[in-house]
């Protein structure tokens, strides 16, 4: 019977033991899992809201221009003054030209010539084996080009004239150009138009101081200086001789 009860009391005591051990178990992990938890809620960072886009602050308005304040006018740049000489380019349709101005000598053609002063100016260009070709330019501010053509056919000449007729006289303007010679006066019947090549005769008499001219099929013109000299109307057939001989060999303008 004793030994009954000491069996029943050991029993008591290892149940009792399994179960506190059980308990005391159980408890660690329930405390260890507690401070994991706080530790990872303790870790987190805490969550940031933005702002909604109808909440951000608006920039702000720029002030009012004052009344009567005007905004400053924007920088006007600076004109270039104009020119107040010429430049002259001079070229030839002719090889080894040489080029004068006012009688000074240039150098062969083409010439670029700056700050020439404006007004009137002679231009002589030389070509070798040629006759030269003068001529008047009028220089202005800028720039200008000129250009010696002795390929084609140069002629502008007229002189003031007196026609002599058997009984009595009229007088007028003798013109000889690339398109012809021409005779202009109040006296209708006289006035004519002719190629430069027309006349079967062209000639100048200095020792009478008149020039002849016959038109082919047609009347014989005699014309006198108003002065009563001879030397215009000699330069005058010198000039119109020469490009009606240039014509006559077959040299077209």
């Amino acid at each position: 019977m004793n030994r009954l009860v000491i069996i029943l009391a050991g029993g008591v005591v290892v149940v009792g033991a399994i179960a506190g051990l059980v308990y005391t178990s159980t408890r660690a992990r329930s405390v260890q899992t507690t401070t994991a938890v706080d530790a990872g809620s303790a870790n987190e960072a805490p969550a940031v809201t933005a702002p909604s886009v109808g909440s951000r602050p608006k920039p702000a308005a720029s002030a009012p221009a004052a009344p009567g304040a005007t905004s400053p006018a924007p920088a006007t740049p600076k004109a270039e003054s104009a020119p107040t000489t010429g430049t002259l380019i001079l070229e030839s349709d002719t090889p080894e030209t040489t080029v004068f101005i006012d009688r000074k000598f240039l150098g062969t053609a083409p010439q670029t010539l700056r700050d020439v002063s404006p007004g009137e100016h002679q231009l002589i260009f030389s070509p070798t084996g040629q006759d030269s070709i003068r001529m008047t330019v009028e220089v202005e501010p800028g720039t200008k080009t000129i250009v010696a053509r002795f390929k084609d056919l140069q002629l502008d000449e007229r002189i003031e004239v007196v026609h002599k007729h058997a009984f009595g006289s009229c007088r007028g303007t003798l013109k000889a150009s690339p398109n012809g010679l021409t005779y202009d006066t109040k006296n209708t019947e006289d006035v004519f138009t002719v190629p430069l090549t027309n006349p079967e005769i062209f000639a100048v008499d200095y020792v009478e101081k008149n020039l002849k001219v016959k038109l082919k099929g047609g009347k014989t013109y005699t014309f006198v200086e108003p002065g009563g000299t001879a030397d215009k109307l000699y330069a005058f057939h010198q000039s119109v001789e020469k490009a009606r001989q240039r014509l006559l060999s077959g040299r077209r303008p």
